[in-house]
């Protein structure tokens, strides 16, 4: 039988899938992983990036820069054509061809944190190249590390972090991304309800019209050189806004090409099918309908039975706006090369962001004149939401066009040999 409308948590079905537990046995399981790499058979939506593509992935993250988005401006650039927003590159993946999977690795990852719930908890970056228009990323992956910890918000917890190399069709590095994983038992965040108190935002007309003022201020550098000479110690990257957060904005997200690997919630016959694959990802709404477990971005009632006030964004998201708003002050020239930060709180439907930050040093580095600086962002309850640190190499006088960082030798071999046996296999 459904439950009655609104009271989810008084189902069998709210019962069943708040019961799963992090188990010993998981965790040294998933410690065993740590080591091994794998290529990744993710159909991403995706696959092959395109000037399309590319232009509707920065419009998803509220982006307009002409470098991503105006084909026209973007070829009279050092570039020759639009690129990628550097971030976008983790979210584009083509299916790999490699050797089967161990036996041994096979029987660790079965049922491996069966009906526990995930959050992005935060990454590390390193940039390598950019993506073109006609570029299709491949990537492989393996878990770093996994860590046990007691969580203020669901009990104990488990901390994985993942290592994806982002390879293009040539078999180049483009990019590292190491991503945080926070892995929580529902019922646990549910028992201690630790943001209960929390109330959704509201806006009179002028704090509103304040924030549309800091919008209306915004600037892209674009063309203009940001020579490192002219940088100072403690100079202000400038104010953004981020939000406030809408449902509008998570779908925009998703329609710019944000998938849903590995989970892929999808419509109709491949819903029925993935159902079937992954039973515990779908669990029961009001109207008895199985939904999946990640519409706690946009159902309100899904996120309080699992312990939130409210739905709040994906950290992926945040980090995507992160990453515009250093592009936004270092200009067309320059390059992004490392992006480290920390998703600290949610950000719930109706917060909104402010976002700055500043220089912290200036120093040389692989020839290149580069700026370490520091990010955050602050809610309107004055809690610092993102914490971030990235390294910018600028144009200078000795390096009007910085260039990208060499990639690791032995990263590079590897990535040459994974592409090849790909080939081999029958891969295009």
């Amino acid at each position: 039988m459904a439950s009655k409308a609104g009271d989810i948590t008084q189902s069998e079905e709210w019962q069943k899938a708040t019961a799963y537990e992090i188990t010993d046995e998981d965790i040294e399981r998933q410690r065993q992983l740590v080591g091994f790499d794998e290529v990744s058979k993710m159909a991403e939506y995706v696959q092959t990036a395109s000037e399309d593509s590319i232009r509707n992935w920065s419009y998803g993250c509220g982006d307009d820069n002409p470098l991503f988005c105006d084909p026209n401006y973007a070829r009279k650039t050092r570039w020759g054509s639009v690129i990628a927003p550097g971030m976008m590159v983790g979210q584009i993946n083509k299916p790999l061809k490699g050797d089967p999977i161990p036996d041994e690795i096979k029987a660790l990852k079965k049922s491996l944190f069966r009906g526990i719930h995930v959050f992005v908890s935060g990454s590390d970056w390193e940039f390598y190249r950019p993506v073109f228009p006609g570029d299709t990323i491949y990537s492989f992956n393996g878990e770093e590390s996994c860590e046990v910890k007691q969580s203020e918000f669901a009990g104990r917890s488990v901390i994985n972090v993942r290592r994806d190399v982002k390879i293009n069709q040539r078999g180049e590095v483009v990019a590292v991304y190491k991503i945080l994983r926070v892995l929580t038992e529902r019922k646990t965040a549910v028992k201690k309800g630790k943001y209960s108190g929390i109330e959704p935002a509201t806006y009179t007309d002028e704090e509103f019209a304040a924030i549309e003022e800091i919008y209306a201020a915004e600037s892209v550098r674009g063309a203009e050189k940001r020579w490192a000479e002219s940088v100072d110690l403690g100079e202000s990257l400038g104010t953004q806004v981020k939000g406030p957060l809408t449902v509008t904005d998570v779908v925009c997200f998703h329609a710019g090409g944000y998938g849903f690997s590995p989970y892929a919630p999808t419509v109709g016959r491949r819903a029925h099918k993935n159902r079937k694959r992954i039973a515990p990802f779908y669990v029961k709404n009001e109207q008895g309908v199985p939904d999946v477990a990640q519409r706690l971005h946009w159902d309100p009632k899904w996120a309080q039975a699992i312990g939130n006030p409210m739905a709040y964004d994906y950290g992926v998201m945040r980090e995507n706006y992160l990453w515009g708003y250093l592009n936004d002050w270092a200009g067309d020239d320059a390059i992004i090369t490392n992006v480290h930060d920390e998703i600290r709180k949610f950000n719930y439907m109706g917060d909104v962001q402010r976002v700055s930050g500043e220089v912290l040093a200036k120093r040389e580095e692989h020839g290149n004149a580069v700026v370490d600086v520091a990010v955050k962002f602050v809610n309107q309850r004055g809690e610092e939401t993102v914490r971030s640190t990235a390294t910018i190499a600028l144009p200078s006088q000795n390096r009007p066009l910085p260039l990208y960082p060499p990639v690791p030798e032995v990263l590079a071999e590897k990535a040459v040999r994974i592409l090849a046996r790909h080939r081999e296999l029958g891969g295009d």
